[in-house]
């Protein structure tokens, strides 16, 4: 394995380890590109809301005038910032709340810098690369589930050459830094922090036994040797995005699950649905060389498991989780829950690969509080979105007639190939979801896709210029807003609109200077992240181009933002230190405390010079003790 393989980000590794082929058809797509690119630079210029051409509807009626409205937000915007620490707006402030390497328990130790702390103590910590959470109030206990994407080897593993695992503890211990926490936070003196020991504390990993439950449990390709009814699974990796559920339980969402699976057979022959899901015969953590469950020439059914949704119950420390396959498989990013005016639940789903589908589940059962919830994520229709150029689209169900005769257990399992065969539309890296609290309308990060135009996706479904995909080689990104007809979740009908296309008008003039509501004030890349408060504002986390050079001139670091759905104003909030991720966001249940997440940053946060670098949760409070959501 090089070394670098741990600096580049899950997409780069894919793309590295299994290149996309090259667009058959390149020069009509760059060529219609070209033309759209031209045509889009006007209605950007204008602030048009005009569904036309292909782009659909852009903040039809408010974009233009979003920088001229009264402003609902309780903080004045702050400046980019390129340093090493968070910052926050005047009359704000932060503090760590936790990070990689805290003890959970008594008699932990605290962090050792110089070995990354002992794999006894792994199992035990809060762990890395921390992102999607939420708070569950149970019984007047406030609780955090939160997920812990991937590891960082190189600083997990500091006196390994290069990081790389040199021995199945070091995998263990690798292992044990993933997957999800649960702990209960207390206030003291004004600020929270971990209560250790609560009965509640749980760490969630690589390892814990887990259910599978819905269509696909106990299919055939489900079954190992270690497992031969297709029932039950340990652990859950790179958890990503999460979710809650309205009878509150947590939705932990497994994203990147392919790095982590490779070949001691150098001449294993991979199937097609391998390829499509990115798994090849090089692992990206070695995790194969130790532990034979993660070699697929040995065990190759063992990815099925993985890429899946598991619901856990924070209430219950000894509850165990459950892989739903209802959900389908596919590249996790988060899932976001909306009750339908009959009752029945639905979850949206991205898929965060470029050139991949954005989903939604339906339930079949009915949600009544206080009733019996245990199939409602195991008893319905899972749908792929098409977006259609004139600002409307539908939700194709995902059944045997419209995925050419795959068996309902297969679309499950192999959901990007059934996906493939609907004619649902291609995006650019559908990422968080997020489902408005005070209006029947939805938001979908699309952080960005340099092969848009470009290249196919991996499973060779084209991905043209169009919709709310409207830019070639989209390295900003942008939001796609959508309204289900008749004001039901439920419904297969939707129309659709941009929120917001990110971009820098100080470099460019054309479409990939953004659209209106985009100036040189709140300037952004890569949306990513997304939460909308108790007073219905939009909370955007960034994970992309930090450079502050080049098209990114004028971004600075990561950030987080809030934009207002009513008018389109989008003002910066927070900046995270160089190098992070910002990710995850929750509140207190009294709304005084935000909760944000930092995931990768360098060092020297947050515990200074000579110190590893610690992906943290961090507490962000007005000065006044005021609601900060």
């Amino acid at each position: 394995m090089k070394d670098k393989d741990y600096d580049i980000s899950w997409d780069e590794w894919d793309e590295l380890h299994d290149p996309r082929p090259d667009e058959q058809d390149f020069d009509r797509v760059v060529k219609a590109a070209m033309s759209r690119r031209g045509f889009l630079g006007g209605v950007v210029a204008l602030g048009s809301g005009a569904a036309v051409m292909g782009m659909g509807p852009l903040l039809p009626g408010s974009s233009a005038k979003a920088a001229g409205e009264a402003s609902r937000f309780a903080f004045k915007a702050i400046p980019i910032y390129t340093d090493s620490t968070v910052h926050v707006p005047e009359g704000y402030n932060w503090y760590e709340l936790a990070k990689w390497g805290q003890p959970l328990f008594s008699g932990t130790a605290e962090l050792d810098h110089a070995t990354g702390g002992s794999v006894e103590a792994s199992g035990k910590v809060f762990g890395e690369n921390t992102d999607g959470m939420e708070l569950f109030n149970v019984g007047g206990h406030e609780l955090i589930a939160v997920n812990h994407e991937y590891v960082n080897p190189k600083i997990n593993l500091p006196q390994n050459e290069g990081g790389k695992p040199a021995t199945a503890e070091d995998v263990l211990k690798l292992q044990n830094l993933q997957g999800v926490s649960v702990f209960e936070i207390v206030e003291q003196d004004g600020k929270w922090q971990i209560a250790l020991d609560s009965p509640y504390n749980r760490r969630i990993t690589n390892h814990t036994p887990m259910a599978i439950t819905g269509p696909a449990a106990g299919h055939d390709l489900l079954k190992t040797q270690a497992d031969p009814e297709g029932r039950e699974v340990l652990g859950t990796s790179n958890n990503c995005g999460a979710g809650r559920t309205p009878w509150g339980t947590y939705l932990t969402c497994e994203e990147n699950f392919n790095g982590y699976f490779g070949s001691t057979d150098a001449e294993y022959a991979l199937s097609a649905e391998f390829k499509r899901y990115g798994i090849g015969l090089e692992s990206r953590y070695d995790y194969d060389k130790f532990d034979s469950r993660f070699d697929i020439s040995k065990n190759p059914n063992e990815p099925n498991r993985f890429g899946w949704i598991v619901e856990i119950d924070p209430s219950d420390p000894n509850s165990k989780p459950v892989k739903r396959t209802a959900l389908g498989r596919f590249k996790h990013e988060n899932a976001a829950t909306a009750v339908a005016p009959d009752g029945r639940i639905i979850v949206y789903l991205g898929d965060d690969e470029r050139g991949e589908y954005l989903y939604k589940y339906v339930s079949n059962g009915i949600y009544t509080p206080g009733g019996d919830t245990s199939a409602l994520l195991d008893d319905g229709q899972l749908f792929a979105a098409r977006f259609n150029e004139d600002g409307t689209g539908e939700w194709i169900a995902l059944t045997p007639e419209t995925t050419g005769g795959m068996d309902p257990a297969q679309i499950l399992i192999h959901t990007r190939l059934a996906a493939s065969k609907t004619g649902a539309t291609t995006m650019d890296r559908p990422e968080w979801v997020a489902v408005n609290p005070y209006a029947v309308e939805a938001y979908c990060a699309l952080t960005n896709n340099k092969n848009r135009g470009v290249k196919p996706n991996a499973g060779g479904d084209e991905t043209p210029v169009g919709g709310p995909n409207p830019r070639e080689a989209n390295n900003y990104g942008q939001i796609v807003r959508w309204y289900p007809e008749n004001d039901d979740h439920a419904d297969a009908s939707f129309r659709w609109d941009l929120f917001v296309m990110a971009g820098n008008p100080g470099v460019h003039q054309d479409s990939y200077a953004g659209s209106a509501n985009i100036n040189e004030g709140n300037l952004f890349n890569s949306p990513d992240g997304m939460m909308f408060d108790s007073a219905g504002l939009l909370w955007i986390q960034t994970d992309g181009n930090d450079s502050n050079e080049g098209d990114f001139v004028g971004m600075g670091n990561n950030q987080m933002l809030a934009g207002d759905p009513a008018t389109g104003r989008i003002e910066r909030f927070l900046t995270g230190p160089k190098g992070s991720e910002v990710t995850g966001i929750t509140w207190s249940s009294d709304k005084r405390t935000m909760f944000v997440g930092i995931q990768h940053p360098k060092a020297p946060f947050p515990d200074g010079e000579g110190k590893l670098a610690r992906s943290t949760v961090i507490a962000v409070r007005r000065d006044d003790g005021g609601l900060v959501g």
